[in-house]
């Protein structure tokens, strides 16, 4: 790599969160910020979304830690949507929420009458791919950020943030959409959900069999998916850094504790080394592009950034053929070197285990002793939920994660 700066202000690591647990996690694992969903107005209702007492906490628990709480009221909303959304929003600023995430000119306009001291983020389901565009939603609708499609490249970001009226936002690692930006009607069609209004059922990601006419193209071989690669665009968060995006979003609102952890963790080690030393070497790199990848369970690609030619790279067959069992469990407590893990996956006496600590570095041991509730000495844990008291030859903490150690 050229040697260039990345001296310019430090963008933002912005995580999901699908419950309160979660939104803790992020904030202790090192996210400047975390968005969420409440339980109306906001896509991936399934998810365990909070309830307005959650996020009146999570705000506290962001304002002692230094970060910022975002709420997304990203649906498309029908007339019908709008009641009681005013209100809402008023709360939302009550409460000490930084911005809402939207994706409807309604939405933002509502929110600058009911709650003026609200930045408004416009979302990526908005397909934003030039300045223009930003500039029209800044002067119309007074936005404050704007959440890039997934689908530019990196030149087009480079382009955009250099003429763009207001703050940009990519998103750097997770879950693509096979639709533009998640304009997708798959699931209404399929299913009567309505992926824009909250209700996507991930119908892309189901398994299915192909036919050219009356032929089966998938007999004998695996079932036919549009789902697609995950994003990991560890590769240009220096460019990205470069070319001066505030916040760099992690997609994921109901993935896993252990994911969360995991990937803000790795992200925040990353953005931190190459805002302190500018540029890394390949090996650097290489360690924390595997740091990356440990909590991954779908094949990742490098997205749109690459260039045009990307989008054919973008699908592989089937997306849940790696599924990780890596994740061992979370400390609840620990006193005179035993801590009890509350389990999650199987694993034996004398594997290595790798600790996950906010704001340390990860560190290893070796199983040597581990008892179950009765006190009983085990060579296997077979069980998720369950606690189990695992000797460990250095202190560690509640909520630290424990995983196997893979190189």
């Amino acid at each position: 790599m050229a040697e260039r700066s990345c001296r310019r202000n430090k963008p933002e690591l912005l995580a999901p969160a699908g419950d309160l647990a979660r939104c803790k996690t992020a904030i202790d694992f090192g996210a400047d910020a975390v968005y969420i969903g409440g339980q109306h107005y906001s896509l991936r209702s399934r998810a365990s979304n909070f309830t307005d007492e959650d996020i009146k906490e999570a705000c506290a628990y962001a304002k002692s830690h230094g970060a910022a709480i975002h709420v997304t009221v990203n649906t498309i909303p029908h007339d019908g949507d709008l009641d009681g959304l005013y209100d809402y929003l008023k709360r939302l600023e009550e409460y000490g929420v930084t911005a809402v995430i939207a994706a409807s000119p309604t939405v933002m306009r509502l929110c600058r009458k009911a709650a003026p001291s609200l930045q408004i983020h416009c979302s990526t389901q908005m397909s934003v791919t030039n300045a223009q565009a930003a500039r029209f939603l800044q002067e119309e609708l007074d936005i404050d950020r704007v959440v890039l499609a997934r689908e530019c490249t990196l030149e087009e970001v480079r382009a955009i943030a250099a003429e763009c009226p207001v703050d940009t936002e990519v998103f750097i690692h997770g879950g693509m959409c096979v639709n533009y930006s998640g304009r997708c009607t798959l699931s209404n069609r399929m299913t009567k959900r309505d992926a824009n209004r909250g209700g996507c059922a991930q119908s892309c990601r189901w398994q299915y069999r192909l036919f050219q006419g009356e032929e089966e193209l998938t007999e004998n071989r695996e079932f036919f998916t549009m789902g697609s690669k995950d994003l990991c665009a560890a590769a240009y968060i220096r460019d990205l850094m470069e070319i001066g995006v505030t916040s760099f979003k992690i997609e994921g609102r109901m993935k896993t504790e252990y994911y969360v952890a995991s990937i803000v963790s790795a992200y925040r080690h990353l953005i931190d080394a190459l805002w302190q030393k500018g540029t890394l070497s390949e090996e650097e790199f290489i360690r924390y592009r595997k740091e990356i990848l440990k909590a991954e369970n779908r094949n990742t690609w490098d997205g749109f950034y690459q260039g045009d030619d990307a989008g054919s790279l973008i699908f592989h067959a089937n997306s849940d053929v790696n599924v990780n069992h890596d994740y061992l469990g979370r400390v609840v407590s620990y006193e005179n070197g035993s801590a009890v893990l509350l389990t999650r996956n199987p694993f034996e006496k004398g594997e290595e285990i790798e600790v996950l600590s906010p704001n340390k570095e990860n560190r290893t041991f070796r199983i040597a002793s581990m008892r179950n509730e009765d006190g009983e000495y085990l060579d296997v844990s077979r069980h998720p939920m369950r606690k189990i008291t695992i000797q460990v030859p250095f202190a560690v903490c509640e909520g630290d994660l424990f995983r196997r150690n893979r190189i």
